[in-house]
């Protein structure tokens, strides 16, 4: 596949996983009785990337999320010369996935971007109210996690054929575990498609969820090449 087959599956695939994912949360999670709640919205992100895995993931690899591709490059999966390509493909699929999100949603009278558009936060803008140093820690060590996984179940010595599964669960429990702090991101593109159309508080604290994915993921990478040292 050439750099463009990928960064079009790339951006398609973000585009998704923001649709997906984000629009779980801003159309479905609240709807009065039936509303799916913090469950729900974690399995649909969970989902997004196990049905995308499987659509794409033979094209580009599927990574859907900027800090992916630089935790692969740190664990030496990926070629440096497209990180800057696939991360631009990426955040212009999650803007476009944001943006798709915002035309669906604001055909509902009630609907405010006041309330969050799904976008990530601390402190205030914590779902739970949590401060910096507590989303900091989450967003480090979920994103740690889940390239460790990525790097595990995508490893030549896994079992072949069942890692956008392992994947995709992975992420679920992520979701599971952070929604509470900062409503979960280990991916800066799906930080910041939301944060656009919101502005203000959103983009302020942007910052955040670019820098502690893109820390834990290099720091995934790096402990999983100690998995890869062979034996003397």
């Amino acid at each position: 596949m050439n750099i463009t087959q990928k960064m079009t599956a790339e951006f398609i695939g973000t585009l998704w996983l923001v649709l997906g994912g984000c629009g779980s949360a801003v159309l479905a999670a609240g709807f009065p009785e039936l509303g799916i709640g913090f469950l729900g919205v974690a399995f649909a992100f969970g989902l997004t990337v196990l049905t995308m895995a499987y659509a794409i993931g033979h094209i580009s690899g599927c990574h859907l999320n900027p800090a992916v591709s630089i935790g692969l490059w740190a664990g030496g999966r990926f070629p440096a010369n497209e990180l800057l390509p696939y991360i631009i493909a990426q955040v212009a699929g999650g803007i476009a996935g944001a943006g798709i999100l915002f035309l669906i949603a604001s055909g509902n009278a009630d609907f405010s971007l006041a309330d969050g558009f799904a976008s990530n936060g601390y402190g205030d803008h914590s779902p739970g109210g949590y401060n910096l140093t507590s989303a900091l820690v989450t967003e480090v060590v979920m994103t740690l996690f889940f390239l460790l996984i990525i790097l595990g179940a995508t490893d030549k010595r896994a079992p072949q054929g069942f890692a956008p599964i392992a994947i995709g669960l992975g992420l679920t429990l992520i979701h599971l575990i952070s929604i509470p702090v900062t409503n979960t991101s280990v991916n800066p593109a799906r930080s910041t498609g939301p944060a656009l159309f919101v502005g203000d508080w959103a983009t302020s604290q942007l910052w955040l969820f670019w820098v502690a994915p893109i820390a834990g993921a290099i720091l995934a990478g790096v402990i999983y090449k100690f998995f890869d040292t062979k034996e003397s």
